[in-house]
């Protein structure tokens, strides 16, 4: 029923749209200078024509973040999800850092390897941070640039302050705690209602993949993403849409308005009765926004 690579708990889910996303995954071995061989990565496309959309997830997060949004976007656009390096069902080959730089790297030898041509980039809370690292690497790559509630303009970790022995590893594992995740699942949404248990098993799925903790170690301990200065946000020439759900708990709202002064080509369109996952908690209204953007 799942691909064979996945967690055999991915059984018990039980919301159509985690099930088909779950259904049409695919895994691709991507060569890359990070490492002597090449790196089973998990993404899913679907739909066609258009311009490609890149959607990036967020910190400890996976392409099932997108469960939702992705259906409503590829029934009008060719429509690409992709489990960053580290993260998701994306193979953690033990010999690599996991810094944002590695991230960037691997993302770009995917899209050469997949796509190999311009695409409208989207990027949710941590993946919004990843696609503004990526914009601003490869900005030939991205024809538009889209932030949902996007981190990046407060960095690091406060896990960073623990990830040394045995610290480092009993920081993963309170993550792992169901009980924190769930808190954590809570906080997101404003409809509190969405935090159900299909939710859960979603976000705590690819904790089962081979050396999570270490991965997540990793990266954590290299900082993550550091906050980007003013000038350097300046240097973003796409044209970028800034959404952002109107209670959003986790960042704020203040950055949006930040962002919206950093970015000389962007607007802002406010996710009403929405907190920090507006493509989860109001997934057809960010998904028309995605696509009146084309």
């Amino acid at each position: 029923m799942f691909p064979d690579f996945l967690p055999h708990s991915a059984v018990n889910l039980t919301e159509p749209t985690s099930i088909a996303l779950l259904q049409g995954m695919t895994r691709v071995a991507i060569a890359t200078p990070l490492w002597h061989s090449a790196i089973a990565t998990t993404y899913v496309c679907q739909g066609s024509g258009g311009t490609p959309v890149l959607l990036l997830h967020g910190f400890d997060s996976s392409v099932l973040e997108f469960r939702r949004l992705l259906p409503l976007l590829a029934a009008h656009q060719e429509t690409w999800v992709v489990d960053l390096l580290g993260f998701g069902f994306t193979e953690r080959m033990p010999g690599i850092k996991f810094t944002p730089t590695d991230i960037k790297t691997h993302l770009y030898h995917f899209w050469q390897t997949l796509i190999n041509q311009p695409v409208i980039l989207v990027g949710a809370s941590m993946g919004g941070a990843a696609a503004i690292d990526f914009t601003l690497t490869y900005p030939e790559v991205v024809e538009k640039l889209i932030l949902i509630d996007s981190a990046g303009l407060t960095g690091g970790s406060p896990l960073s302050k623990l990830m040394f022995p045995p610290l480092d590893y009993l920081a993963t594992e309170f993550l792992r705690n169901p009980k924190i995740r769930q808190s954590i699942s809570r906080a997101a949404y404003k409809d509190k209602s969405f935090a159900s248990e299909d939710a859960r098993l979603c976000a705590a799925l690819h904790l089962e993949m081979p050396n999570w903790n270490q991965a997540l170690i990793a990266f954590t301990k290299s900082g993550g993403y550091k906050p980007f200065r003013f000038k350097k946000l300046q240097e973003i020439t796409q044209p970028t849409r800034i959404l952002w759900g109107d209670t959003d708990k986790i960042l704020g709202t203040n950055d949006a308005r930040r962002f919206k002064r950093a970015i000389s080509h962007s607007d802002i369109f406010w996710i009403e009765n929405c907190g920090h996952v507006p493509h989860l908690e109001q997934a057809q209204i960010t998904a028309d926004n995605i696509l009146d953007f084309n």
